[in-house]
């Protein structure tokens, strides 16, 4: 074990399980936005610019001296700020004004589903069976959660917002894994919502993004809450809180395993709509559920046996 935490797996898995449970309530402040008039480019645009606001004195001084290495990584700076922060959450935004926010959620995590097709097509190389076998009982997931096999349907944009953002989500993967450029992962997070609000606030400015903001109340469980609360919970809880946890579960736990933890927020997602929206999904949509999260488990399971089979081999060898 490496890493000054390592030792410390219990610690780890309950902050892991806090950032899924804090992010999770991320679709619960959206719709009580939107419902009460904001846009969804009002609302992401005030959530990354926000959060990117609190990070900038903590981004700074983890990088005081170490510049160089931002410069180095424009890359995947940009990448994670374009695709993983302002687009995936865009378009979540958008999807919850069409379908509840749990099932949003989890159509968005079949982003390890989108990364495994793109690897898949950029090199040529066949996944594992596991791997494959997970995919498809995600996407079967996918279609008992749009309600099509029991006659009824969800609202097709608000699938395909959250199938776009499940692209973002996958971004957020491939950039985010990435250490080669050695920004450790808080300011590394603090960059890429910084990039992401100057997108935002570009295309905002110039009435690409619809952007609207009312003062009247934003309703969450029943009770009438000033808008600026709702805003607050967004940045403070479901971004900046969800981050800094989630970056310490995975300097205990390791990247990998704090990203299966990390699946639990689709199961929170579902608890606070029940809770606080009272939007119970159907049977078929907890099938669904059930379905996509255990495609993206056996995608991940997939993926681990696959890279520890060469290491296998030349053991046998």
């Amino acid at each position: 074990m490496t890493g000054a935490g390592r030792g410390l797996p219990a610690a780890g898995f309950l902050l892991a399980v806090g950032s899924a449970a804090s992010f999770a309530l991320s679709g619960i402040f959206a719709s009580a936005l939107l419902s009460a008039g904001w846009s969804a480019g009002a609302a992401v645009t005030a959530r990354i610019t926000l959060a990117a606001l609190v990070l900038a004195v903590p981004t700074v001084l983890v990088l005081r001296g170490r510049w160089s290495l931002v410069s180095a990584a424009w890359r995947p700076l940009l990448l994670f700020g374009l695709l993983a922060v302002a687009g995936c959450q865009l378009a979540f935004f958008l999807a919850v004004q069409f379908i509840p926010p749990s099932l949003a959620l989890l159509i968005e995590f079949l982003g390890p589903v989108v990364l495994m097709l793109w690897s898949w097509a950029r090199t040529r190389v066949a996944p594992s069976g596991i791997t494959l076998a997970g995919a498809g009982v995600a996407v079967l997931g996918l279609v008992a959660i749009s309600g099509v096999v029991t006659g009824g349907s969800l609202n097709p944009l608000g699938i395909l917002f959250a199938l776009i953002a499940a692209v973002g989500n996958a971004a957020y993967y491939a950039t985010g894994a990435s250490a080669d450029h050695g920004i450790p992962p808080l300011p590394f997070v603090g960059l890429g919502l910084g990039i992401g609000s100057i997108v935002l606030i570009v295309v905002s400015s110039v009435g690409l993004l619809p952007f609207a903001v009312t003062s009247a109340p934003a309703v969450i469980g029943g009770v009438d809450l000033p808008p600026w609360v709702a805003v607050a919970g967004m940045v403070l809880i479901s971004t900046v809180l969800s981050y800094i946890l989630g970056v310490a579960a995975s300097r205990r736990l390791g990247a990998m395993v704090a990203s299966f933890t990390g699946y639990s927020e689709a199961l929170f997602g579902i608890f606070w709509t029940i809770v606080l929206l009272a939007v119970i999904p159907s049977p078929a949509q907890w099938l669904g559920a059930a379905l996509i999260v255990l495609g993206v488990i056996g995608v991940k399971i997939g993926e681990v046996v696959r890279e520890r089979k060469p290491d296998t081999d030349m053991v046998d060898a």
